[in-house]
């Protein structure tokens, strides 16, 4: 057999530097529309994060002014307890009314604050109460309401500061 008789061998040529084919101008301006397109839905994408970035910042920057009293309520209510038990245990007269009259004040501070006494009434709400304890029901206590107030519970503007600590009747 002939080299002229067999199949021909199609041999791959490999351009050499001097060999290489340049991009058309249209190849280019695809190119270049691709990547400005690209680079445009990147910025439009960093805008957005941007702007949700600083809408967050600012909800959390409010929220934070909001409640920025929080920690400070919470540490003042154990004296308000202890202004109660003073009050308990006090005899009638100067030190009590003197007692009586610091508590109050420090109730109409709180209140100017946004910190207000739970009021419990009725039915046990878990949102605002926690049961310490249970009773069996009755007539006068049907299953599920309050029998008794342990602890005061208190409100910082709509956050639960201190669930008020409560009895609950139960079947």
């Amino acid at each position: 057999m002939s080299k002229e008789d067999g199949p021909e061998e199609v041999a791959e040529e490999i351009p050499t530097e001097d060999e290489v084919v340049e991009p058309t101008i249209e190849e280019k301006l695809a190119e270049a529309i691709e990547r400005a397109e690209k680079a445009e839905a990147e910025i439009g994408y960093r805008d957005a994060d941007l702007i949700n970035l600083r809408k967050r910042h600012s909800m959390e920057r409010s929220e934070a002014m909001k409640f920025a009293g929080f920690n400070l309520s919470s540490r003042i209510l154990p004296v308000l307890d202890g202004l109660d038990r003073a009050l308990l245990g006090a005899e009638d007269g100067a030190f009590k009314e003197g007692i009586q009259m610091i508590r109050e004040n420090m109730v109409e501070a709180l209140s100017a604050e946004g910190i207000s006494c739970i009021e419990v009434e009725g039915l046990f709400d878990p949102k605002i109460m926690e049961a310490i304890t249970t009773m069996p029901a009755s007539e006068n206590h049907p299953e599920g309401t309050v029998i008794d107030i342990l602890e005061t519970g208190w409100m910082y503007k709509d956050r639960v500061l201190r669930p008020a600590r409560v009895v609950v009747a139960k079947e």
